[in-house]
């Protein structure tokens, strides 16, 4: 007898049973009758050994408990009351063991039994008789554990826990953690295997067996976020100092005239102090901007440099470098005049560039169809130079190693930009000219012939009023010794009449009537408005009366002849 009374027969567990009561697998009351503790033995009531079973009998049998386990080790109850609470798996065999033949057979042991035995169930391998001790197949060392109800389920412990390990528990997402430091995917699929220990073994230990690791994705996170964080501090920490350097600290500078090592830096035109200080700083001139923006106003005349190339020194002075860029000698630069002809571009190209002779003059005719002329502009066998008159006056950067065909195609640019700001095709037909070319080539004979800016107008009235065919006068023969001059490739003012009146070429005007093929020099700006917008007050003759600069005009042919008189007299004739 125990404590609470049980014992071998048929009676039921105490109430005050801690057992009493207890759920079944699915939550459900469990029924009420002796139960076989595990690993011990099973006992069952007192019943009769010889005999039919009377309906006492039976009576008894359908109100005792019975239990049995299938062969995935589940446990399963059944009562005497028609075996329905059987699994239907199990109900015939059990009807068939219990009632072959009427019964049991007299010796206590089961009938015959119509089928073999499984040799896989340790229930139907060896027979027992009705009464006896059951075989305990739980308490081997080999044996599987009794099942328990899911309810009471845990995992395995550690027989020998590491105190330093930690504990294999994880809250997951679900707990309260994010899941993007909780991690998941596929990686993490591990983790949730239905085996405790084996999921300790794989989380808790390192490569090589020692000391479990610690699975932190909360650190890494961490980790990120105060990287970004820090990048953004450190990112606005630079620009912030060097926006306070910029407007309160000094500009950092170097100091004394430079290095040996010298750079061509280009300047553009209209650009101002922190524009050149930042070109400088980038070839390597200044160590900043802001320095030379300061030396420039802390140097008279800072203000006045000019567009163009220079050659500079490495690691300069910022006020050094100010004074050597307004040097004439530091700037490589070539300058096309108002007026001056291709031929000497050419070879003020070959000396900045310390290229061969004649090499720009083979450039320019072999590319320049490529130099992005005007669609108007006129090449034909006549023309002595299809980039004449293009080559716009101005200062362009021209400095050792540089092509000729990019400085020529730069020029042409400028003067293609400026002619078209004119509208030189409407002007062309209200001066009765047949295109803009014809413009620009009057332009470049106004540029030629005159001497003062208040020449220039009254020139182009002269040209216009020679070409009309009303010109009796000349017969629309322009007379000029700067054609000739174009054509001889020389400047002279003194010419015979015999000289002249042998050369027929195109370009002679004294022999030909009209304007010449094309431009005799590249005109410039004022020039270009003369030719626009010439005097009408009559003038069709001139004579530069001094020889030099004192240019002089007539209406007539007599007041010409007094003015033809008057440079013979200053001239020694």
């Amino acid at each position: 007898m125990t404590e609470y009374g049980r014992g071998p027969g048929s009676e039921p567990w105490h109430p005050e049973d801690p057992l009493y009561g207890d759920g079944g697998w699915e939550g459900q009351q469990a029924h009420v009758g002796h139960q076989p503790a595990y690993g011990g033995q099973q006992h069952h009531p007192q019943q009769a050994q010889h005999g039919d079973w009377g309906q006492e009998q039976q009576s008894g049998y359908d109100q005792q408990q019975y239990q049995y386990y299938d062969e995935q080790g589940r446990l399963h109850h059944a009562d005497g009351q028609g075996h329905q609470q059987y699994d239907q798996q199990y109900a015939g065999h059990a009807q068939q063991q219990y009632h072959h033949q009427g019964g049991w057979d007299a010796t206590g042991a089961h009938g015959h039994v119509p089928y073999p035995a499984d040799p896989g169930d340790p229930y139907g391998q060896q027979p027992m008789a009705y009464g006896g001790e059951q075989p305990d197949f739980y308490g081997t060392e080999d044996a599987y554990p009794p099942p328990e109800p899911p309810g009471r389920r845990r995992p395995e412990l550690d027989p020998h826990p590491d105190p330093e390990a930690e504990t294999d528990w994880d809250p997951g997402p679900d707990q309260g953690e994010h899941a993007f430091f909780a991690g998941g995917g596929e990686d993490d699929e591990d983790d949730f295997d239905d085996d405790p220990k084996g999921r300790r073994d794989r989380r808790g230990k390192g490569a090589k067996g020692g000391k479990p690791k610690k699975k932190s994705r909360n650190g890494c996170a961490c980790l990120v976020v105060c990287l970004v964080f820090g990048g953004g501090l450190g990112t606005v920490g630079y620009f912030g100092y060097h926006f306070y350097q910029n407007r309160f600290g000094t500009p950092p500078d170097y100091t004394g005239s430079g290095l040996a090592e010298t750079v061509t830096v280009q300047i553009p035109k209209g650009a101002g102090g922190l524009e050149i200080g930042q070109l400088l700083e980038k070839a390597g001139v200044v160590k900043s901007a802001g320095a030379f923006v300061s030396a420039q106003k802390q140097t008279p005349g800072g203000d006045n440099v000019q567009a163009g190339a220079y050659l500079l020194k490495k690691q300069m002075s910022a006020a050094s470098a100010v004074r050597m860029m307004l040097d004439p000698k530091s700037q490589n630069n070539v300058i096309v005049t108002p007026g001056e002809r291709a031929a000497a571009v050419y070879v003020a190209l070959d000396k900045k560039l310390e290229l061969s002779a004649g090499t720009t003059r083979k450039v320019a005719r072999a590319e320049y169809k490529s130099l992005g002329l005007p669609s108007w502009a006129q090449n034909n066998s006549k023309i002595m130079d299809p980039l004449e008159g293009f080559l716009y006056p101005d200062t362009y950067p021209a400095a050792k190693g540089m092509k000729p065909e990019v400085i020529l195609k730069q020029m042409v640019a400028q003067a293609k930009e400026r002619y078209a700001a004119y509208g030189l095709a409407a002007k062309a037909q209200a001066l009765n000219l047949d295109s803009p070319f014809q413009l620009i080539t009057v332009a470049s004979l106004v540029q030629a012939e005159g001497k003062t800016h208040d020449d220039f107008r009254k020139m182009a009235e002269v040209v216009y009023n020679r070409l009309k065919p009303t010109n009796t006068e000349t017969n629309q023969l322009l007379q000029f010794d700067s054609t000739f001059n174009y054509l001889k490739g020389q400047s002279n003012i003194h010419i015979s009449e015999s000289q002249i009146n042998s050369n027929r070429d195109p370009y002679n005007t004294y022999t030909q009537k009209g304007l010449p093929p094309g431009p005799i020099g590249n005109p410039g700006p004022d020039a270009l408005k003369a030719a626009l917008n010439p005097t009408h007050d009559g003038w069709i003759y001139f004579v530069a009366t001094d020889g030099v600069n004192n240019t002089e005009f007539a209406k007539t042919y007599q007041e010409f002849q007094k003015l033809k008189e008057k440079f013979n007299a200053s001239s020694g004739n």
